[in-house]
């Protein structure tokens, strides 16, 4: 499973689906992971790539300034700020990272998996296994509900 950091907290049900036909390259989203960013609470849904044990490709999506994603192997770089990306300009909201991150992993998947120095796992990537991970994050997060306005509410999120 992926990578979580002590002082995160984490609301509503992990997803995990497979993303080849052997199962160990998989996508996970846990709808909302909280964390602090100089001291300002941020969070919202977090989406994954594994490869095996490790957490190859990972989205934050935040809402804007926090939101940003990790490529090149998360893991592997061990420390966050080595992979650490941001999302275009014009992808600003919870809603649009996370459609961005999705649309990342479908047309450009093979490409990440190989800078993250996966390339065998990357001809194992399906194409029809992506677009049903795709669909099967979308609807989870749709019934896991507003989880990010909740905490909003409870100023755990504050940025």
């Amino acid at each position: 499973m992926a990578t979580k950091l002590p002082g995160e907290t984490y609301r509503g049900y992990t997803l995990h689906v497979p993303l080849s036909a052997d199962g160990q390259i998989a996508l996970y989203v846990w709808p909302l992971r909280i964390l602090t960013i100089r001291g300002e609470g941020c969070g919202g849904p977090t989406l994954g790539v594994e490869v095996g044990n490790e957490e190859v490709i990972r989205f934050d999506c935040h809402d804007t300034p926090g939101g940003h994603w990790h490529g090149g192997g998360y893991d592997r770089l061990q420390t966050p700020r080595a992979s650490h990306r941001d999302f275009p300009a014009e992808v600003q909201s919870v809603a649009d990272q996370v459609e961005w991150s999705l649309a990342q992993l479908q047309q450009n998947g093979k490409t990440l998996l190989e800078e993250a120095q996966h390339g065998e796992a990357a001809t194992r990537l399906d194409p029809v296994l992506m677009q049903e991970a795709a669909h099967a994050v979308r609807t989870h997060l749709a019934q896991q509900g507003d989880l990010r306005a909740q905490a909003i509410a409870e100023k755990r999120i504050t940025m």
